[in-house]
């Protein structure tokens, strides 16, 4: 199991500009027998993608449907029947069962010949999501003729699609976004010294770990040793000793950063399975911070290196170099979990260099130290002895390690929609959390790692005690539905609250693109598209965990023309509507094939959710948003579109 640790710490370490997606590519067969016809649909799915099934209730997503446009000499003969393959799972989200494929998808439609001349023709509606977005409904026609039919009649009706790119509204403008979206991206990320500073802190948090100071008799001890009054040559060594502690943990930043890339180390950090491991390592964490277990490395491994460190046929900068990687085994347990939550954090941000630069502020915080003890080995009598401040600071670490591995949880709870954190769960159990933690820094509770005898509480120790239990009351309101902002970066989206007293919900003021844009130019406002769509989950997680909240809700309301346009909706449209798409033509036979032909054409993007600013004549005014529950950052993302208006 330790082991693993290591393997997992190795493996860790924005608005992306939004793409056309094509998950999913369908191809048709048919097989006739006696006077009857078989039209079999094979979809192959991109792997972390799911095609939903047939007979879906009505409320949930897309169901996979078939309709014939044009059936002549034939009759269906029941319904779209699934293959096998179909997965059916409770949805938290929808609260009904649905079922969908991953990988692959069959469906057959059987049909009774009537002529031998017939004409069918029609086409597959389907839904398809993944972890994160849902494609509008998306639809695959057909054509099935008997031996003499024509595949078409002369008088068939054709709406030429000029209907909407002769509209100055529906002018492309996927340049003028995408020019935005990358410098709302770059502005985005963190600066490299905040980076820098942050992984600093994480080095200074890991000098006061108990699994640190055992190693600083080791190094005096060591360097005592190689002393032979040569003040040049002690300092070169001490140098020597502080660069190679710099450079073990620069490495792991760089590896991480070649290995996996910015933006592959952000999907990373969303992603159910890797949150559910980092739960369970930070639980054994903390466990262990609180004395239930000691939790550290083989010893064999920890003995090798220092053996192979102190042996004679070993070079001096070897010898140096192998010390410093025995501080950094003999320190992991500790510090593993502190370097796992820096290169997360800025491996998110989106920049490059993010997890090098971490990891160079935490390596140099962390060798400071350890090469003035180098320098000057005299310097450990001056060292603070190890005793009951440092078991304080272990259990502190642990209340604080479970209190964030709960939030590592709540992230693979909402993805399996398993539904057992709930938002006044999480907190109702981050409150007690940290009201232990109080009761702990003012010696009410103790633990197995504690001095025997009476404990006096420190006056540091009664400012956190102070701050604790305050943070805890701070957070009780939210048990029914107050927004806590301070933590709801790490909270639950709202929507999962059960019992909730506020009334913050935002609705649109149109449903419909042209005349939600006449109403904004009328009254000098600029517009936020809401792309969306009724079957698509993370719609309803950003409405229920942002638009919820108050500085948002306010911005919509009073500042915005809110125009949300669902790509799933149903309704037909007066007359069908031809249109050419990169040298296809497609049908636009409901008002969410419409809106869903104006996002692709007008911003070239096709996944939900999807927001974009934009004027009276339909130019963004800042990049788009897509699915990311951050508050701060999609105010700031509101912010900047009516900053751009005013200009």
């Amino acid at each position: 199991m330790k082991k693993t640790f290591i393997l997992l710490m190795l493996m860790i370490s924005t608005f992306a500009y939004g793409q056309m997606e094509n998950p999913v590519s369908i191809s048709t067969s048919s097989n006739i027998e006696g006077d009857e016809i078989s039209i079999i649909f094979k979809a192959s799915i991109e792997s972390g993608w799911h095609l939903y099934s047939t007979d879906l209730p009505d409320g949930g997503p897309t169901a996979a449907t078939v309709t014939f446009e044009t059936i002549e000499g034939a009759e269906p003969i029941g319904k779209l029947t699934p293959g096998a393959g179909e997965i059916e799972k409770d949805d938290a989200i929808f609260g009904m069962k649905v079922k969908y494929f991953e990988n692959s998808a069959t469906f057959t439609q059987k049909l009774k010949i009537l002529d031998s001349n017939y004409r069918i023709e029609g086409y597959l509606r389907y839904g398809v999501c993944n972890d994160e977005n849902c494609l509008p409904p998306t639809t695959y026609d057909f054509k099935l003729n008997g031996k003499e039919k024509q595949t078409a009649t002369a008088d068939e009706a054709k709406v030429e699609s000029n209907i909407f790119t002769d509209n100055p509204l529906w002018k492309p403008v996927v340049s003028e976004l995408k020019a935005f979206d990358e410098n709302s991206a770059q502005s985005a990320t963190r600066p490299l010294w905040m980076t820098f500073l942050l992984g600093f802190g994480g080095g200074l948090l890991a000098l006061l770990t108990p699994c640190v100071w055992p190693i600083i008799p080791m190094t005096v001890s060591f360097f005592l040793k190689r002393a032979d009054n040569n003040r040049g040559k002690a300092l070169k060594e001490a140098l020597l000793y502080g660069f190679s502690i710099v450079v073990i943990y620069l490495t792991l930043g760089l590896a991480v950063t070649i290995i996996f890339g910015a933006s592959a180390l952000n999907a990373l950090s969303t992603n159910a399975f890797f949150n559910l491991i980092f739960f369970l390592m930070l639980l054994l964490f903390g466990a262990s911070f609180l004395g239930g277990f000691e939790l550290t490395l083989p010893s064999s491994w920890t003995n090798e290196v220092n053996k192979k460190a102190r042996a004679k046929n070993t070079s001096g900068i070897l010898s140096i170099f192998l010390m410093a990687f025995t501080l950094s085994l003999v320190s992991f347990s500790c510090t593993g979990p502190i370097i796992g939550f820096l290169l997360v954090e800025v491996s998110t941000t989106g920049s490059l260099f993010g997890p090098a630069i971490g990891m160079l502020g935490f390596a140099l915080a962390l060798a400071l130290p350890f090469t003035i003890f180098a320098l000057f080995p005299s310097m450990l009598k001056q060292a603070p002895r190890s005793g009951g401040w440092m078991n304080v600071i272990k259990v502190t670490l642990g209340f604080i390690e479970l209190a964030f591995a709960l939030k590592f949880l709540s992230v693979a709870d909402l993805a399996y929609g398993w539904g057992i954190l709930d938002r006044e769960v999480f907190l109702a159990l981050w409150i007690v959390l940290f009201a232990l933690l109080g009761l702990y820094l003012l010696n009410v509770i103790k633990f197995p790692h504690d001095d025997e005898g009476e404990r006096k509480t420190s006056v540091p120790c009664f400012f956190l005690a102070l701050l604790s239990l305050a943070f805890s009351v701070y957070m009780i309101p939210g048990l029914w539905g107050a927004p806590c902002k301070a933590i709801s970066a790490f909270a639950p989206p709202m929507w999962t609250q059960d019992f909730n007293l506020s009334d913050g919900e935002v609705h649109a003021k149109f449903n419909n693109y042209d005349e939600g844009m006449a109403y904004a130019r009328a009254h000098g406002k600029p517009v936020l598209l809401d792309f969306t769509g009724y079957g698509c989950v993370n719609c309803r997680k950003m409405e229920a965990a942002v638009w919820t909240d108050s500085r948002v809700s306010e911005i919509l309301r009073n500042d915005y023309v809110l125009i949300t346009l669902f790509v799933d909706d149903k309704t037909p449209l007066p007359q069908p509507v031809t249109v050419t798409e990169q040298g296809t033509e497609r049908k636009l036979r409901t008002l969410g094939d419409k809106w869903s032909y104006l996002q692709r054409c007008k911003f070239g993007a096709n996944a939900q959710p999807f927001y974009v600013p934009v004027d009276g004549e339909g130019m963004p005014l800042a990049g788009s948003y897509s699915y990311n529950e951050d508050v701060p950052a999609y105010i700031n993302f509101l912010e900047v579109g009516l900053k751009n208006y005013k200009k």
